[in-house]
């Protein structure tokens, strides 16, 4: 639960040598810009750089002709490789100039294809036109027109046998329509034309050669297969240049995104006269070797602070956790991440997350079916989501052994049980008895973690120099004793039995508390010495806090009745499978079964992702809302991201 130590980092040089600041500082992968005025408050006589970024054109010109090939090319590391401004524009020219001319000839080769291959098919449909088509065209006192009519619209053409030009030649049919064409004199053409065009004929373009169709059809038949050739030759050719070079322009590409990245760095330094300054944040770890590099650079002066001093410029912020908790830095990251000197709840998130999400999906079964479906997202697909459902998997197959629920069969762990030296299963959650252990063990894994994330609010308030919110915040000191007091006193009352609601308790740990946090406003203030911390009104600030305490208290009862659904899913859970069974036993036969494994899939489905985003909101609205901001700032240094 902690956070990565960062250093500012503050560079001045001369303008002369900003070039090679910027690459020692981008090829560190650690630095993160910030803004210089966020260092320097008076910053009136600096300018930004107007420098336009010089490599964006080449890239741009690169990576669009790259992407006409719709060939990947992965970024490498190539900080050994240091090639001249010219040496990457020239590659960046010759390389795209030489894709699109192998591309220009692979689509037109394909464009003559196509253009072969409609044609063939528009021929094959006049193939019984025993007349060169040309020949058709050039007629001086006629004119032809070909296409295609519904079959029933020339059975309508006897609807105009009295008119002498209003007549269709059929050359060849399909299920559907006829093809073939009309003739009429140059007279009367417009009105046939209108006649046709009723009749809803469609008008097709037949290349006139001097040719009959069945000349044109074998023509177009040996021509398709060279055209073929020639685009899968254009197509070769291409990929035997890429092939070729991939080496050498996966490396210009790199090293062009990697300084085109850098620019990321520029963009944030200030001028004044010939001098420049930057700023930024970089790992306590990577601050011996980039301050020995910087060093080698004449004029330039590095200076080197801790975070921890200089909180008020809100330094970035970079996770740290264990292998086992580092899968869950994807809820915490969703939230927001924590402020430099706040607690990192992501192994916080873990334990409890992982621990609610078995007890409310508790089966061996279908854990084990969940942990095997998030392994498999997790290694085939890289979905971060995949390496949270592995261990919520393992947790719900702990939880359902305990439950003796095996993909619903809540008797199938009995013989194991009584191997152990058992009686019967742990807890058995359909019996009666239970349903009261059940809520209420819920509710005390609520108090629980509540208390808990009080506690570390108090940590983090102590931490970040906040003692009135530590001592007297709702999550404070304060707000630790009136919840735990209450919670104790009520149950010890109702549940056992036993008189501790004295006066004395009434007062010392509730109502104290109460009035503690009722003014925490003015006690906060004067415990972090804040001048003002007198309320204007102390009459306006009791009316005033009345309905705020009001809120609070409410809250209080609310974040604690809400981890009644830990305890309402599990009695879901056994439910549901409860109804999948008697729709199994009513069916019946091989039914049966069937019935099972579907009904199994279906609740696996369906309660996994309801599970997933009920524990989800526990951890934000019921835990997080009392000790965690995530308010910070992520940590983003300028790096290329290589494969």
């Amino acid at each position: 639960m902690a956070v990565s130590s960062m250093h500012a980092v503050n560079v001045i040089g001369l303008m002369d040598f900003i070039d090679e600041v910027i690459t020692v500082l981008g090829e560190s992968g650690a630095f993160h810009p910030d803004e210089v005025n966020n260092f320097y408050p008076d910053v009136k006589n600096f300018t930004h750089l107007k420098i336009k970024n010089s490599y964006a054109e080449p890239l741009t010109n690169l990576k669009a002709a790259l992407n006409q090939t719709k060939r990947s090319f992965p970024l490498r590391d190539v900080s050994d490789f240091n090639p001249s401004y010219d040496e990457l524009e020239s590659f960046s020219n010759s390389v795209s100039q030489e894709i699109y001319s192998l591309i220009k000839e692979k689509n037109l080769a394909r464009e003559q294809l196509k253009s072969a291959e409609h044609n063939l098919s528009i021929a094959e449909h006049f193939a019984g036109l025993d007349m060169q088509v040309q020949k058709i065209g050039q007629m001086r006192y006629m004119k032809a027109r070909f296409g295609r009519l519904a079959k029933d619209s020339v059975q309508k053409l006897e609807a105009y046998k009295d008119n002498e030009f209003v007549d269709f030649l059929v050359c060849t049919e399909d299920k559907t329509h006829c093809w073939g064409l009309y003739f009429a004199p140059i007279d009367q053409i417009e009105k046939v034309d209108k006649i046709f065009e009723g009749l809803y004929f469609e008008p097709t373009d037949l290349v006139g050669e001097d040719a009959t169709p069945s000349e044109q059809i074998e023509s177009y038949k040996k021509e398709i297969p060279v055209l073929e050739q020639k685009a899968k030759d254009a197509q070769r050719d291409l990929d035997e240049y890429l092939d070729d070079n991939f080496e050498q322009i996966t490396r210009y590409l790199s090293k062009l995104e990697e300084l085109y990245m850098y620019s990321a760095i520029r963009s944030k330094a200030l001028q004044h006269s010939n001098s420049f300054i930057i700023a930024g944040w970089i790992p306590t770890k990577n601050k011996k070797a980039l301050q020995k590099r910087l060093k080698k650079i004449k004029s330039v002066e590095v200076d080197f602070s801790d975070a921890k001093e200089e909180i008020d410029k809100c330094p970035p912020v970079k996770l740290k956790n264990v292998f086992f908790a580092r899968p869950f830095e994807f809820y915490t990251e969703m939230y927001g991440v924590p402020k430099y000197n706040e607690i990192d709840p992501t192994l916080f998130v873990a334990i409890t997350y992982v621990i609610i999400f078995g007890i409310m999906f508790g089966d061996l079964g279908q854990g084990l079916c969940l942990s095997i479906i998030g392994l498999l997202m997790w290694k085939l697909k890289k979905m971060a989501i995949g390496k949270i459902l592995f261990p919520c998997g393992i947790s719900s197959m702990i939880f359902g052994t305990i439950f003796g629920s095996v993909f619903g069969f809540e008797n199938l762990l009995n013989p194991m049980f009584r191997l152990l030296g058992f009686s019967e299963k742990p807890i058995e959650v359909m019996a009666s008895k239970n349903i009261n252990t059940i809520i209420f063990g819920a509710i005390g894994i609520g108090v629980f973690l509540l208390i808990t994330a009080m506690f570390l609010n108090v940590y983090t308030s102590f931490r970040q120099k906040n003692y009135g919110r530590a001592l007297f915040g709702t999550s404070g000191l304060a707000g630790v004793i009136f919840y735990s007091s209450m919670v104790a006193g009520l149950t010890a009352e109702i549940f056992f039995k036993t008189h501790v609601m004295t006066v004395w308790y009434v007062l010392g740990l509730i109502v104290l508390p109460f009035l503690l946090i009722f003014f925490s406003k003015p006690l906060s203030g004067l415990v972090n010495g804040d001048k003002d911390w007198k309320p204007e009104s102390l009459g306006g600030y009791i009316v005033e806090n009345i309905f705020e305490s009001i809120e609070v208290l409410l809250s209080y009862v609310t974040n604690t009745m809400s981890f009644l659904r830990v305890g309402a899913f599990v009695l879901v859970h056994a439910g549901m499978m409860l109804v999948v069974f008697v729709l199994a036993e009513t069916v019946g036969g091989v039914g049966y079964w069937f019935v099972v494994v579907i009904g199994n899939a279906i609740v696996m489905v369906l309660e996994a992702l309801l599970v997933a985003i009920q524990v989800l909101r526990l951890e934000y609205y019921e835990m997080f809302s009392r000790f965690y901001s995530g308010e910070g700032r992520p940590f983003e240094p300028v790096k290329l991201s290589v494969e």
